[in-house]
């Protein structure tokens, strides 16, 4: 079968002829998306990098005996014609749903929906600021963050991106060049950086950042002393690490996140297909930050 493989840091990525992954639970891929942390893995930035060579790819859509499916797969590989996936880590991908959607949709509203929830608690008081809100990840921030009453405002670099957030449910949208004034109950950060930095200040009191990416930068750790002075919380969100030690958690959010779709009541963003063997494409365009929504591989 045919694979994108990654041989070395900084490197091409590849379409080769590869193994098939055998005869357990395998997928035919019909969508696989691409996350900001394969960009990272591909630059040798990610926390935990991977050996050598490498099929990147943690979440994809496809068909299994007869079933069409969306799936974390066991050990990445989703950027391939096939993949082998935990039953686990297997959910049925709702009726009239595309592939591409599917692709886009477990680690996205994962990400967002966790931490508002069951982190932050947000609620029809809460007044939230979605960083990057055209993106994957912000423009499910900003549809679970409305399903819960909350104001929402959003940031984006560009007016066409800033109308993308409004569109995904934002009550405005801004530049990041105006947001000073602003004060908010909750950030939600994709961004990192000087915009996690210069979002510190507009937190009301008990107010909470939530620390999901760091697409612009790593970021600059906060003084323990202002955080208490100002009655704020930094609060960490890492997906991989939550799966592994509140599964049950994370299976039971993703099962809730697939009825409100079912119902209609949220929907995720496809901002861009590729094929596979423009992966490298995929990759530039996310590295550019030009992208809206969720970019998705076909195979």
């Amino acid at each position: 079968m045919k694979a994108v493989v990654l041989r070395e840091v900084g490197g091409a990525l590849a379409l080769e002829d590869v193994p098939d992954p055998g005869d357990g639970s395998v997928v035919d891929v019909r969508a696989a998306g691409v996350n900001f942390a394969d960009v990272l893995i591909r630059r040798g930035l990610y926390p935990q990098m991977p050996e050598l060579p490498y099929v990147l790819g943690n979440e994809v859509a496809g068909e299994l005996e007869g079933r069409r499916v969306l799936a974390l797969p066991r050990a990445a590989g989703g950027y391939a014609e096939r993949v082998e996936v935990d039953p686990e880590w297997t959910f049925e991908l709702p009726e009239n749903a595309s592939f591409a959607a599917g692709a886009a949709f477990l680690t996205t509203y994962l990400t967002a929906h966790i931490p508002l929830i069951h982190q932050v608690h947000i609620s029809g008081r809460s007044v939230v600021l979605v960083h990057a809100g055209s993106g994957g990840v912000g423009s499910a921030a900003i549809q679970l963050a409305k399903l819960s009453g909350a104001t929402v405002f959003a940031t984006a670099s560009s007016e066409e991106k800033r109308a993308t957030a409004r569109a995904a449910g934002a009550d405005e949208a801004f530049g990041y060049d105006e947001i000073d004034d602003l004060r908010v109950d909750v950030v939600v950060d994709p961004v990192g950086g000087d915009v996690f930095t210069r979002s510190l200040p507009l937190l009301n009191p008990l107010g909470a950042i939530l620390a999901i990416g760091f697409a612009g930068g790593l970021w600059q750790d906060p003084k323990v002393q202002w955080l208490v002075g100002r009655n704020a919380a930094v609060v960490g969100v890492y997906l991989g690490r939550l799966m592994k030690l509140r599964p049950q958690l994370v299976k039971e959010a993703a099962t809730e996140l697939l009825e409100l779709w079912a119902r209609g009541e949220i929907d995720p963003l496809v901002g861009a297909t590729f094929p596979l063997a423009d992966a490298g494409e995929a990759h530039a365009l996310i590295e550019a930050r030009r992208h809206v929504g969720k970019v998705v591989l076909e195979p």
